[in-house]
């Protein structure tokens, strides 16, 4: 076992100039833009990150609700490429002034293996409870940002309450592909704002 360990170690070690050299080159454009704060794994100013689109702006095959999420290829059905930043979900609006039971769309499909934010906003001026059990326990989080106070985990929230109109920012990465639902608590199924978060390969 002490050999094996070595070895791992060995390995490691033998490709981290290469590693380091990567994220120096892949800084390098960003350096004059960084921020000053001590916060290494904040993106919140990152500029020219990829826009995640929308289910209706991606190419869907008819049927593949029933296919298990890892037959679906981002390629093919037109996600941006896996990066080493984070790409930006098109934000989830719950609710409208006029009309407090509307979601701004239901379907996100997001890639394994990369990092992602995601503004979740209330503006229904109602009780909003955001549920995505599933999602939550299979991403790894990162962080969740409130009025630019950070509450960073080691586990998933268990929902995400909005209480009046704001927005709730969530960083994370996908590891696996699934398809998951997500939903407000407590409506009816008229009132039902629900949807579902598919990760593909």
């Amino acid at each position: 076992m002490k050999r094996i360990w070595l070895l791992l170690m060995a390995a490691i070690l033998a490709f981290a100039p290469i590693t380091v050299v990567a994220a120096q080159d892949s800084g390098a454009a960003g350096e004059a833009t960084a921020d000053n704060d001590d916060d290494d794994d904040d993106d919140d100013d990152a500029t020219g990150a990829a826009m995640v689109p929308t289910a209706e702006e991606l190419t869907i095959p008819k049927g593949s609700e029933l296919m298990p999420a890892s037959a679906l290829n981002g390629d093919q059905i037109g996600l941006p490429p896996v990066s080493l930043s984070s790409q930006i979900v098109t934000p989830l609006v719950l609710g409208a002034p006029d009309s407090p039971f509307t979601v701004s769309h239901t379907d996100i499909y997001l890639r394994a293996n990369q990092a992602y934010r995601w503004d979740i906003a209330s503006e229904g001026g109602l009780e909003y409870k955001l549920h995505a059990p599933g999602f939550f326990r299979n991403v790894w989080m990162n962080q969740v940002v409130i009025s630019d106070l950070e509450v960073h985990m080691a586990g998933p929230p268990a929902w995400l309450e909005f209480d009046a109109t704001g927005v709730i920012t969530v960083q994370f990465q996908t590891t696996r592909p699934g398809r998951y639902d997500w939903y407000v608590e407590g409506l009816d199924e008229e009132q039902g704002m629900k949807g579902t978060i598919t990760i593909v390969p």
